[in-house]
C-alpha cells in the first residue's frame, strides 16, 4: 500500500492506494479508503490510520504500508511528525516539492522551488485528467488559481484568502464590524450578508477574469478544496465557461500519479 498525504493550513488530508493501481486510473475509485483530520491533531493520524485498518478486518496494518508521498505546506513542525510515523514503520517518505518538469507538466514559475508543493501536485493531477488547457483552482482556507497551457505548461497563477479567511481578515482589522454569519444575497441590505457575499463574489470573480485570460472557450475549470461545493452554484451562474470539473482530493490525486511515474521509471 502507498499511504498518501496533504497536510495543509487547516486539515489533514490522506488516503491509501494500492500499488498497483495503473496511472490511467488514479481517480477516488483508486483509494482502498481515506480520511483527514485537523491539522492541529496530526499527532493522531498514525493511530486513525490504524484504527481504519483494523476496522476494515483483512488483516493489514500499518507495516504493510510500503512508501508515504507527502504534500506539505504546514510546517517543519508536520512534516517532522510526518518523518517520525515514518520512521517508525521503516517506510520510506517522499515530501514532493515542485521542479522544473514532472509527470507531463513544465514549471513556468519564476523561482521553481517556491511553487507550494499542493499546488503543484494539483497541476499534475489536472494535467492528468485533462490533457489540455485548464484553469485549476483549489479553495480552502487559501484560494489558488492557476493556469495550465495546452502543452501542459504551468503559466503562473493567483493566491488570495479563502471564504471564511477573507471575512476573517475583514472583521479583525475593523473595530466596527462584528463577526456573525451572513447568506449571499446579489444586493446585501446587512453587514452580515454584505461581508460573506463580498467574499464569495472576490472569489468567483477572481476565477472568472483568470479564465477570461486563459483565452480558450473550451478549457475547462478543474475545482477542488474545502469551498469547492460553496463556490461551484455561483461559478455555474457563468455560461462562458465550458465546463466546470469539481474533483475531490485533487492534491492527493497528484501525489499517486508522482508515485507512480516514479515507479516506472
Amino acid at each position: 500500500m502507498r499511504l498518501l498525504i496533504d497536510a495543509g493550513n487547516t486539515r489533514i488530508k490522506w488516503a491509501l492506494a494500492d500499488e498497483v493501481a495503473q496511472l490511467a486510473q488514479v481517480t477516488d475509485e483508486c483509494w482502498l479508503f481515506h480520511g483527514d483530520l485537523p491539522t492541529l491533531q496530526a499527532s493522531q493520524l498514525s493511530q486513525e490510520i490504524a484504527g481504519r485498518l483494523a476496522r476494515r478486518n483483512t488483516g493489514e496494518n500499518l507495516h504493510d504500508i510500503k512508501q508515504i508521498w507527502v504534500s506539505n505546506v504546514a510546517g517543519e513542525e508536520i512534516a517532522h511528525r510526518i518523518r517520525s510515523m515514518a520512521s517508525g514503520l521503516a517506510v520510506p517518505v517522499n515530501f514532493a516539492g515542485a521542479r522544473q518538469a514532472q509527470c507531463g507538466v513544465r514549471n513556468g514559475y519564476a523561482s521553481i522551488s517556491q511553487l507550494g508543493s499542493d499546488r503543484w501536485a494539483s497541476l499534475i493531477s489536472a494535467w492528468h485528467m485533462v490533457k489540455g488547457k485548464c484553469l485549476v483552482v483549489n479553495s480552502g482556507t487559501a484560494t489558488t488559481i492557476d493556469s495550465l497551457s495546452g502543452q501542459g505548461e504551468f503559466v503562473g497563477g493567483l493566491i488570495l484568502p479563502g471564504v471564511d479567511l477573507m471575512q476573517r481578515s475583514l472583521v479583525e482589522a475593523t473595530d466596527q464590524l462584528k463577526s456573525s454569519q451572513g447568506e449571499y444575497v446579489p444586493f446585501p441590505l446587512n453587514t452580515a450578508d454584505a461581508i460573506y457575499s463580498g467574499a464569495i463574489q472576490a472569489i468567483c470573480g477572481a476565477i472568472e477574469r483568470q479564465y477570461i485570460l486563459l483565452d480558450d472557450a473550451d478549457a475547462p475549470v478543474v475545482l477542488s478544496g474545502g469551498d469547492a461545493a460553496l463556490l461551484k452554484p455561483y461559478l455555474d451562474q457563468n455560461q462562458s465557461m465550458a465546463r466546470l470539473l469539481v474533483v475531490d482530493n485533487l492534491v492527493l490525486r497528484g501525489l499517486l500519479v508522482m508515485a507512480q511515474e516514479d515507479n516506472f521509471r
